[in-house]
Parts: C-alpha cells; structure tokens; sequence
C-alpha cells in the first residue's frame, strides 16, 4: 500500500465521500492532493476503503470517490511489547518505531526502577502523547491496524498478562542470570506473543521472579545491550521476520 493514509470514524461505503476537518486540512493543505490521486481511508482497525480524489475544496476539504472497501484481518501471531517507561521522549520514539515495525499493542510500563513515573495529569498526557504517536506512526507506515495503547500496568499487571499469553519472553541482560537466545526459541505460529522490555536500569530480580512464576522466560537478543527505547523494535523484528509475518 502506497498511497497516503487518512484516519475516519467510520469508513464510508462505495460512493462520494467528503474528507473535512483535520484529516481533510492536511490531505489538502500538507499533502496537496489533487484530482486523480489516490488515497486511503481507514478506521484504524483493520477496515480501509481505496479512494480517488475528486476535488479539493478551500484548505481542509477533499472530496473523494470511495471506489472499494476492505477488511485487513488481524495478524497472527498477535504481538504485544510490554515497554518500561523510558526518560524524555525516548517514549513517543520506541512507539513511533514498534509502529512502524508492526507491533498489534504496547502496554506502558512502570517498572520498579523507571526513573520516569506516569501521576496524575502527567501521566495522562504521557498516556495521550503515546496513543497519539501511535496513530501517526500507523498513518506514515500505511497500516490499517493502528497499535493498542494499553493504560499504563504495574507489575502484577504485568504478570496477569504474561499469564495468559502463548509465549512470555522477558529481555534481560544480565549475563549472570540463566537466559535463552530469541533467536532461536520456539515460538507459536497463532496466539499471543508478549515481549517484556526493562528500563534502563534492567528488570529488578523480584519482578524477573515475579514474571518467571506467570510464565515468562528470560531472553537475550545478543551480546549487546540495546536501549530500553530500541530493544522492543530490534525484539519485534526478529519475531515477525521469524514468524512468518514479514514473509
């Protein structure tokens, strides 16, 4: 899919459409569509119709003809990135590039040894700055899946999660601590798929235990020590290129 990526509530059925508000000011005013090109718009969850611009209209309206309409089912296996919260915008950034990887949902986070903390209204607007950079990201990367954005989990949350999941991997560093290589664990061919990223100062050994009673297992993903904001991305990768996803 090559054409550009536009976000609606709900995509319209075959026929004449009209793109407004801030969708249609960047088509028209950031884009600069014009008549004849094609464009896609999508729900974010999958459904998405191929379009072909009719007209642009003042500085935020496009009138399009809505020529097919599709559903995109969803991946499997379904991956999840369980992401420590990291410092500044390093954040928006390990979302901006698990999007653009192909991760179906990211749940923030806050680890025993996160220097940053979600509280309050900052931990709302971190919370929105996430869901919006997921959104965005999905948009630049042509997706019609847009990434979940969990609410951010404690540690027991965590755990619940890896509970139920098809295959609970923990990214750990620590060479002194029994780990096994992503690269070449088993993993299932459907289900879910939960990848565990620390904060930069690591996972602390009670919630490695903790997470080893729920079902995970420590992983290492080479001899390196990859960022918090970087190892959920190289970790994905490696899954989807390994589960066929990518093929």
């Amino acid at each position: 899919m090559t054409a550009p990526v536009f976000v609606v509530d709900t995509v319209p059925p075959p026929g004449g459409f009209l793109l407004d508000g801030p969708e249609g000011r960047h088509a028209v005013s950031v884009k600069r569509l014009r008549a004849g090109e094609e464009l896609v718009l999508t729900d974010g969850n999958g459904a998405w119709a191929a379009c072909t611009v009719a007209a642009a209209e003042g500085k935020d309206q496009l009138t399009v003809e809505v020529t097919a309409v599709h559903e995109d089912p969803a991946p499997a296996p379904r991956i999840t990135v369980v992401q420590a919260l990291p410092k500044g915008d390093r954040g928006e950034l390990a979302v901006e590039t698990m999007t653009e990887t192909g991760v179906d949902a990211i749940v923030p986070w806050a680890a025993s040894r996160c220097i940053t903390q979600w509280k309050g209204e900052r931990g709302l607007k971190a919370l929105a700055k996430w869901r919006a950079t997921a959104r965005e990201s999905g948009k630049q990367s042509r997706r019609t899946r847009f990434p979940e954005v969990a609410d951010a989990m404690s540690g027991k949350q965590v755990a619940a999660l890896l509970a139920g999941a098809d295959f609970a991997a923990v990214l750990h560093e620590d060479r002194e601590h029994p780990s096994g290589a992503l690269a070449t664990a088993e993993l299932p061919a459907r289900g879910e798929i939960v990848l565990v990223v620390g904060p930069e100062g690591g996972v602390s050994p009670e919630e490695l235990a903790l997470f080893e009673e729920a079902g995970a297992k420590p992983y290492r993903l080479g001899h390196s020590v990859l960022r918090t904001s970087t190892a959920g991305t190289a970790a994905a990768a490696l899954v989807l290129g390994r589960t066929g996803r990518w093929s």
